[in-house]
């Protein structure tokens, strides 16, 4: 859960350090946060495909060609990275200018955005080493070294964003910088950790003198549809704040925290959606395909109950348990968006069924299949915001609520194709 809600913290962090500088602050990086979140889940997209074929090597016990597929996967995330990072500094500018009105807020996405840019090679690289030992089931060090990024990006928020220890405060430049270095440190961590692993002896990832171009190709065909799906689900979500945006800078706020309560109550179904990632392409490459069904039911509903069990005391107390992140003098914003909590637990019922159902799917190679799936609900998703924003003037209770008709969609449509095992042809 913790691994795969790196940068989703990440966020969290900084929105929650640059709520308590100002209110247009807060509201950029409610916007740049999800376009940021967008650029990392293109790296984590990619290293969720090399993640089922190293659990499908593993399943099969061919441990050498596990660490064949690590090693593609770690120069392909490379080259991503590089073009990624020149697309961030270079172009950054030109992009926000086609979403953004507000002249400020274009700014100070900027601001946020040109430090943040360097941490790209170390979270594009880093998801490898996250999706090398989820695929091979050993997760503990996921755990520590998340720990490890999210107290020092606290540290280096509280430094850089309010200017401590003699350093000029930077407001959301300085959150863009404190998140990239915290990234680095992990990433360090990390590298220092798999050097003295012994256990990673068996998988021969020691060497990256030869490398084979047709594990990079196999890699980026399982992987491309997993990206597009990230794409597409989190540029949604980017367009649904820009639209927003455009109601004003107060519904933006008011929908920033809720993504905020969002990010951190969906931690549980972002790790059970990797889990299930694992364990279903396990299955598969120990010729137990007739268990994929079943694994898949009882993960959803262990994600609907954890989901649950931490969101619904959020929606009944919300001053209870915002007041640490976002109170202060007044609890104004918490105020003016307890009305959407109890919609949120919805929204987040739905989306632990939808999201576990969708990454079994995943887990069984029939990327493709997923990606259309989802192509098509995002398409209703844009196509319901536009028109209960521009042209019918809803509320934001009307407009949050694709979210719940999103993920109904596609759980009816993905649990169709799974009951009819077209997915039993697959083969890697």
């Amino acid at each position: 859960m913790l691994g795969s809600a790196a940068q989703n913290i990440i966020v969290l962090c900084d929105n929650v350090f640059l709520y308590h500088v100002s209110e247009i602050d807060f509201a950029a990086v409610g916007l740049v946060g999800v376009f940021y979140l967008l650029i990392a889940s293109i790296g984590y997209g990619f290293s969720r495909g090399g993640q089922i074929l190293i659990a499908r090597r593993h399943g099969e016990r061919d441990y050498a060609a596990a660490g064949d597929y690590f090693k593609a996967l770690v120069m392909f995330e490379l080259m991503m990275a590089i073009a990624i990072f020149l697309f961030l500094y270079f172009g950054s500018a030109f992009f926000f200018s086609l979403f953004i009105d507000n002249p400020v807020i274009y700014e100070k996405c900027l601001e946020y955005i040109y430090p943040r840019s360097f941490g790209v090679f170390f979270s594009y690289i880093g998801v490898s080493f996250v999706a090398f030992y989820t695929g091979v089931a050993k997760t503990r060090i996921i755990i520590y070294d998340t720990i490890i990024l999210i107290i020092v990006n606290i540290f280096l928020n509280y430094i850089f964003i309010y200017g401590k220890f003699g350093i000029e405060p930077m407001g959301i430049a300085g959150a863009g910088l404190a998140s990239t270095l915290a990234e680095v440190v992990a990433f360090v961590a990390f590298v220092i950790y798999m050097f003295f692993d012994k256990s990673n002896k068996a998988y021969k990832i020691s060497g990256f003198e030869k490398f084979s171009i047709p594990l990079i190709k196999q890699t980026y065909e399982i992987s491309a549809p997993i990206v597009w799906q990230s794409i597409l689900g989190l540029g949604s979500w980017f367009v649904f704040f820009a639209l927003i945006e455009n109601m004003g800078s107060r519904p933006l706020e008011i929908s920033n925290l809720i993504r905020n309560v969002y990010l951190i109550l969906s931690i549980p179904c972002w790790g059970y959606s990797a889990g299930i990632n694992t364990l279903v392409s396990n299955y598969i490459g120990n010729r137990k395909r007739q268990a994929v069904l079943p694994i898949a039911i009882k993960t959803a509903k262990l994600n609907l109950l954890t989901t649950l069990l931490i969101s619904l005391p959020v929606a009944i107390a919300p001053e209870f348990f915002l007041y640490p992140l976002f109170g202060g003098e007044d609890m104004i914003l918490v105020n003016e968006s307890k009305s959407l909590l109890p919609l949120l637990v919805v929204i987040l019922a739905v989306f632990s069924i939808g999201s576990t159902f969708m990454n079994a799917l995943t887990g069984t190679g029939h990327t493709k299949t997923a990606l259309w799936i989802q192509s098509l609900f995002v398409g209703f998703y844009i196509l319901y915001t536009v028109i209960a924003i521009k042209y019918l003037d809803m509320g934001l209770m009307w407009v949050w609520g694709v979210e719940i008709f999103y993920w109904l969609g596609i759980t009816a449509a993905v649990w169709w194709y799974l009951k009819s095992k077209k997915w039993h042809v697959k083969r890697f």
